[in-house]
């Protein structure tokens, strides 16, 4: 899904801003650039969670779910990378969740779940 995406709350870190155009990274396969509309200087790169990591299956809560009104809708689950002196690293523990349909977006905090908020990319998560 490429288009604009509006967070039913700012994501951590980037408040007030809750609407998001969603763009696809030329030559990157599931990688996307997440910036904000009113504020275009206000980027994140975001990666396509199945495409990278098969085994990521974070749990979603029913109100998460009707948070972004998914129904029946399986979810775009976006994962948050960040560049370190140790190489990329995406956060597990707060996917961005969003209903293709609609572009409702939310990024959840998986409280009680066992996902790290580093882990490494790897091409062998690839």
């Amino acid at each position: 899904m490429i288009g604009e995406l509006t967070f039913l709350s700012p994501p951590p870190g980037l408040e007030p801003a809750t609407r998001f155009t969603l763009h696809a990274i030329e030559g990157a396969v599931g990688v996307f650039a997440l910036r904000s509309v009113d504020d275009p200087g206000l980027r994140l790169f975001v990666l396509d969670a199945p495409t990278y990591l098969s085994d990521y299956r974070p749990g979603l809560g029913a109100e998460q779910r009707d948070a972004v009104n998914l129904g029946d809708v399986e979810p775009l689950i976006l994962v948050v990378s960040s560049l370190t002196e140790g190489g990329p690293t995406v956060n597990l523990a707060a996917p961005i969740v969003v209903n293709p349909r609609t572009g409702d977006a939310l990024q959840v905090i998986l409280d009680g779940q066992d996902w790290p908020l580093r882990h490494p990319l790897t091409a062998a998560s690839a």
